[in-house]
Parts: C-alpha cells; structure tokens; sequence
C-alpha cells in the first residue's frame, strides 16, 4: 500500500474525496504486524485499533527496560484541528495538545501561490523551517529598517517577538512550512493581526492618523477573512524593494542546508544557532539524518527541554527520567516529540529510509553532553567501580563526541 503524506492526505480531503470510510480498507492493507504479544501481559481481545497501535509498537510492548510513569512525550500533526482559508491553511501543536510542551509551541502552515499570511506581530519570537515549496517573506525592524526575501525547502527565518511580519506562497505551487514559537501556551489566535486592529480603530482616528477621510475606511475587510488569505503571486523580489526607505541591517532568514554538516558513518547534522544564525536569540536547532539502523548517541541537553518534529521517516526514542523511570515512543513523518530539560535520550532509526528530524530548543545556543564521551573522560578505576564493566568495555569508550552511531 502507498503511503498517503500528509501533503496529499490535506489535498484528499479538501476535495471531498477521501475514501477511508469503513469497508473501504482491504485486509491485505492491514499492517501484518501483531503488537501485542501473548507472552508478556497477554492479549487484547477487547476494542482496540490495530492500525495505531502497529504505529506504536513500543508502547503497545514496550521494552522491559520502560518502567514508570512518564508523561506523553509524542503528539502528531495529523491529530490536530485545520483551520482553513482562502489562502491555505494552518494547524497547531501547543502546550494544549501536547501537556509537557512547556517552552515551545509548534504550528504548521500551508500557503497556496499567493496565499498571504496576513502582516501581523505577537509576543512571542517565531522560528521557521521551510518544508515544501517557495515563499516571500517581509519584516520590518525596530530601527525602521525593511527585508524581504524569498525561501526554498530546508531556508530558515527568525522573527523576534514584536517584530510585524508577513509570509507570501510563492509559484509554483505555493509552500508548507513549520513554525516554531518561544513559549508552549502560544496560541495562533492570539496573534495582532493588521485588519482585527484597523476594525478596531475610530475612523476619525485612522483619518487623523494616516492623514486621509474618515470615508476611507467604510468597507474594510473583516478579520475573518483575512489571516490565511488568497492574493496574487508577487513578481520579482527586486520589485518588493521598498523605494525611498532604508533597509534593515539585520538578516531574518538562514540557509540552513548550505551549511557544512557533521558528517558521520550513519548520518548527518547541521547545527544553527546565534553562532550561526545571529538573530536567533530564543531558538536553537539542529537537522539530524539517520540512515537506516543507525541511532542519535545516548545524550542530555543541559540547557533546555528539546521540541522535535520529524520530518521524514520512523524511529523510536528511548528517554530516561531517573528515579527508575524511562520510556519509549514511536514516530514517524509529521509527528511531535519531547525531552524535558537534562533527561537522558536516545533515538533510532527503525525505517527502511533515512530519518529527518529537528531538535529546537529555547535558548541561544545549542548544547548536549554523550554519554560515551563523559565515560571516557572519567578516570576508568571510577567508571570499573560503578558499572562493574571489565577493561574490554574502557577501551570501547570514545573520547571524542560522536553524535551519531551506525
């Protein structure tokens, strides 16, 4: 069975044509795989969906290593609410859908060519990572200074909290992207958006302000209808330059894929941060490709919780809590995960192709501690003492930082 991608799954079911009613599903497309295993716990003879949880199989039997009662770690976009407009659409993942996600919240967004995320601002900083596609961007810094410019698949940008803004899907076929905001509790509703203030503004005060009749303003859009809303392809970015006005000394947007990786035997990562990416001063975020079979090393961040969103794949991440608590979770393309601040992890590639994903955190800086290369720093008698491990196991150990282990 092909899979459906939540690109042409959004396409299906916006035509009114999705055929996965009941009846519909041939027995041979049903996942030969049998979660539940008799041996341990027993059997499930009751209501269930097989379906899920042959997407979940370690947590339908989780490994005998699991022990507690960790929170959810893992929330997918294809469970939360779309909300559509003339121009696209767009959904969200806060600290609502996903409870532990205090620090960061996620939204992922589709502009048509020409769609228009209307100019708006909020509170919180926004960092995003381009998915699909081409957009415009355009900003406007505190100093009065203007930028615009246009973003590929794998471009990042950066838009401090304040900051008005605006996104536009460019040809030929618009652009998906995933937003990243600085706090879990952000709600897309709760953005400034342009219209929703004109709406709310006297006329004889947008007269006086704006130097033009109060008759002006008597038909202005609803806020409604604006948001995500169609318009037209603009042309050349040099014809977005603003004439007369400066433009700003800042830089919003980041090539993130022209970056030189760290390349290792099973995979690939690019880290940006401010060290890279100087306006990013609250999101810092690394791109990570596994090839099938390898693993992202046994780690801690010592700076902040990790938000991940996977990109293309399946994997399953182990985390441990301490005080003898440790779970795992399955994922594949399109879902969220979770690390609270300093708990152990690692991830593996349980695919047949690559595994992409982000790991952000809400800091300046990215940071992680392995476990192999803290072990190896440790005098050997200390590290023989406490795992009761024999000199063949020292030897193994890698002094030098190896985020990734075929």
């Amino acid at each position: 069975m092909k899979p459906i991608s939540r690109r042409n799954f959004m396409a299906f079911a916006a035509g009114g044509t999705v055929a996965l009613a009941a009846g519909t599903v041939h027995a041979h497309e049903t996942p030969v795989a049998q979660p539940w295993n008799g041996k341990m716990g027993g059997t499930d003879p009751g209501p269930h969906d097989p379906l899920r949880e042959a997407e979940n199989p370690d947590i339908v039997n989780p490994p005998a290593t699991d022990s507690g009662t960790l929170p959810n770690l893992r929330f997918s976009f294809s469970d939360a609410h779309v909300r559509k407009g003339s121009g696209g659409w767009t959904r969200q993942v806060t600290q609502r859908e996903l409870g532990i996600s205090t620090t960061i919240a996620g939204v992922d967004m589709r502009l048509n060519t020409g769609g228009i995320r209307e100019l708006h601002w909020h509170k919180e900083g926004e960092w995003a990572y381009m998915l699909y596609g081409r957009a415009r961007i355009t900003a406007l810094d505190s100093d009065g200074g203007w930028f615009v410019d246009d973003l590929a698949e794998g471009d990042l940008w950066y838009f401090p909290s304040g900051m008005p803004h605006s996104i536009q899907g460019l040809g030929p076929d618009g652009c998906e992207f995933l937003l990243a905001f600085d706090d879990g509790n952000f709600d897309e509703d709760s953005t400034f958006l342009l219209s929703d203030w004109f709406k709310h503004i006297p006329p004889d005060v947008l007269a006086q302000n704006f130097g033009v009749p109060a008759s002006t303003f008597s038909k202005l859009p609803s806020p409604s209808d604006e948001y995500i809303f169609a318009g037209t392809a603009p042309g050349a970015l040099k014809d977005d330059a603003i004439a007369g006005a400066k433009r700003s000394t800042l830089q919003f947007s980041h090539r993130m894929m022209a970056q030189k990786p760290i390349t290792l035997k099973g995979g690939t990562v690019r880290i940006t941060d401010s060290s890279t990416f100087k306006i990013s001063k609250t999101i810092a975020a690394a791109l990570v490709e596994l090839e099938p079979g390898a693993m992202r090393e046994l780690h801690w961040h010592p700076n902040n919780d990790e938000w991940q969103y996977y990109l293309e794949g399946e994997g399953r991440m182990g985390v441990f809590a301490s005080s003898g608590q440790a779970r795992t979770f399955n994922f594949r393309a399109g879902d969220v995960g979770y690390v609270p601040f300093a708990m152990g992890h690692y991830i593996q590639n349980t695919g047949d192709k690559p595994l992409r994903f982000l790991e952000l955190f809400k800091s300046d800086y990215y940071a992680d501690i392995s476990l192999n290369q803290w072990l190896a720093s440790t005098p050997p008698a200390l590290v023989k003492q406490h795992l009761q491990l024999d000199d063949e196991f020292i030897k193994a150990l890698n002094k030098t930082k190896t985020p990734i282990i075929d």
